[in-house]
């Protein structure tokens, strides 16, 4: 598979009528009348609020807060939305640039005083290195599938300067899974790992086409790490199957 293709399911949905930053934008200038929805191949109809992309620091949950204060040095902030990561790095005197691939949620970041934006997808980007690169509300999920992660970790790697680190959150959604008589999950027969879902979102009377997007279990990301020279280190786990972690290149 082409990389280009690898990373086409994050920019198919933002690209496709931009939904995400037409969301954006409304709520930015008083038109909130509503949130997105979004259907998974695991569940049924979900909400994402568009208040809580517009978040404060204080409101963030404690694993993106513990990742903001581990951010040092030249920030790349990948998929910013509103921007509210990239802000609060800029409030703490960080050189920080919000990279997404929705234009509007780039004119939404501007609108809130954010200095530094790019907008394009990560595989395009030949800009900077940076000391950190930031990638939350499940970063890692940008990948799409298990096979997906290594020229992911590449393109991330190369974007690093020495000594530079990868931080980055997930969920194990096994919990999502049917529990059988033992008390263990029950895995669909198949040959995809069970943290790949399809995903499509609805906003007003747009929908999307549908887009693969990943939840990896810690220790799959971590043997997937260390297979593309990568240590990866635990640094929290959250209050439901959650986690943030640290990656930096092998020596």
């Amino acid at each position: 598979m082409p990389k280009s293709e690898t990373f086409a399911f994050r920019y198919t949905i933002i690209l496709n009528k931009d939904i995400l930053g037409t969301a954006l934008l409304d709520y930015q200038h008083g038109n909130y009348v509503e949130d997105i929805i979004t259907c998974s191949s695991l569940e049924e109809e979900d909400v994402l609020p568009l208040p809580y992309m517009f978040r404060s620091f204080k409101e963030m949950p404690k694993i993106e807060q513990k990742a903001l204060n581990l951010c040092k040095g030249k920030v790349l902030d990948v998929g910013c939305g509103a921007g509210s990561h990239s802000l609060h790095l800029q409030e703490k005197k960080l050189n920080v640039i919000g990279l997404d691939t929705s234009e509007g949620a780039i004119k939404v970041c501007a609108s809130r005083g954010l200095k530094k934006t790019v907008h394009t997808d990560l595989l395009s980007y030949e800009g900077h290195k940076f000391d950190t690169i930031l990638i939350l509300m499940n970063g890692v999920g940008i990948a799409g599938t298990l096979k997906g992660l290594a020229p992911f970790f590449h393109k991330l790697t190369t974007l690093l300067n020495d000594g530079g680190q990868i931080l980055l959150d997930s969920s194990d959604i096994i919990y999502m899974l049917e529990n059988d008589e033992d008390g263990g999950y029950w895995i669909p027969d198949t040959t995809d790992y069970y943290g790949e879902v399809n995903f499509t979102m609805r906003y007003k009377k747009e929908k999307s086409e549908p887009f693969p997007w990943l939840y990896v279990d810690y220790n799959t990301l971590q043997r997937a790490a260390n297979f593309n020279n990568l240590h990866c280190e635990l640094v929290m786990e959250g209050e439901h199957y959650d986690y943030l972690a640290r990656l930096t290149p092998m020596q």
